[in-house]
């Protein structure tokens, strides 16, 4: 507690920010049946309802409350962007380890697989897989983490080639530590710096990817709550002067932004302990 008290005061106050928008958010994916006013797709009143005691932020297209498709919004959307995250993190590290430990005909076989996926478009790739094999949150899940695996994979690989050849690794080998344990003891420890800063922007990316295939209808489905599908569904009252739709955007914004302020943080952290 000591330890955490003190990174604490030495973060500055744009970190501080990011990481209370952070630990909010988390409160919220954690807590959400407990602290929404009303159910996920209950119907409570009328059409884009004004802000009120009873509906702090007014009811969306169809007289759902907004608040609470928020708080379950915040759930799905960030839910799914953390398992994508983890997955990809997991296997994109594994391979790209593997790649830069065992070299010859294995980093080649990955390397070319890798840059088959990563020529086609992010979006537009997405978008052809989506609508052949469908919206569920099995096939984004699957598709998000094999294009988002790729980039960790090319990460992983570069950071691990420079630790790969450093003396206390060649050391181990001469002692006759085999591939594993030189992987998971040696390479992989040496490597977590970036990797934890790269999490955080990896994060914001399938965040941002998911709300955007929302947006386009190709993410999470109806009835189901979701930031990116709340902005489609309500952007019509805009028309009217009603800021439903601006609701979800400036959640989506700020935890953009706390994100991004948070691994900003960390990679000056990273930089100045390198000098």
């Amino acid at each position: 507690m000591k330890q955490i008290m003190n990174i604490l005061k030495r973060m500055p106050p744009s970190a501080l920010f990011g990481l209370f928008v952070i630990v909010l958010n988390l409160g919220v994916f954690f807590l959400a049946p407990a602290i929404a006013p009303y159910g996920e797709t209950e119907v409570v009143g009328d059409v884009w309802l004004p802000m009120s005691p009873d509906f702090f932020l007014g009811t969306d297209h169809i007289g759902r409350d907004m608040l609470t498709r928020l708080i379950y919004g915040a759930r799905n959307t960030i839910g799914v962007a953390l398992l994508i995250t983890f997955i990809a993190f997991i296997s994109g590290t594994l391979l790209g380890l593997a790649a830069a430990t065992l070299k010859g005909w294995v980093d080649q076989i990955l390397g070319r697989l890798v840059d088959i996926v990563m020529a086609f478009p992010p979006l537009i790739f997405a978008l052809m897989v989506l609508s052949v094999m469908g919206t569920s949150v099995t096939v984004l899940v699957v598709v998000l983490s094999l294009l988002d695996c790729t980039r960790v994979f090319r990460l992983v690989r570069a950071v691990a080639m420079d630790v790969e050849v450093m003396p206390y690794v060649e050391a181990a080998r001469l002692r006759g530590e085999g591939f594993w344990w030189v992987m998971r003891r040696e390479i992989l420890p040496n490597t977590l710096p970036p990797l934890i800063a790269e999490f955080g922007m990896r994060f914001c990316f399938v965040f941002l990817f998911i709300s955007a295939l929302s947006f386009l209808g190709l993410g999470f489905q109806p009835p189901a709550a979701d930031w990116g599908s709340m902005v489609r569904e309500n952007a019509g009252a805009i028309t009217f002067g009603i800021p439903a739709a601006l609701w979800p955007a400036s959640v989506i914004a700020m935890l953009t932004i706390g994100v991004n302020l948070v691994v900003d943080w960390m990679l000056n952290m990273q930089g100045k302990s390198a000098h």
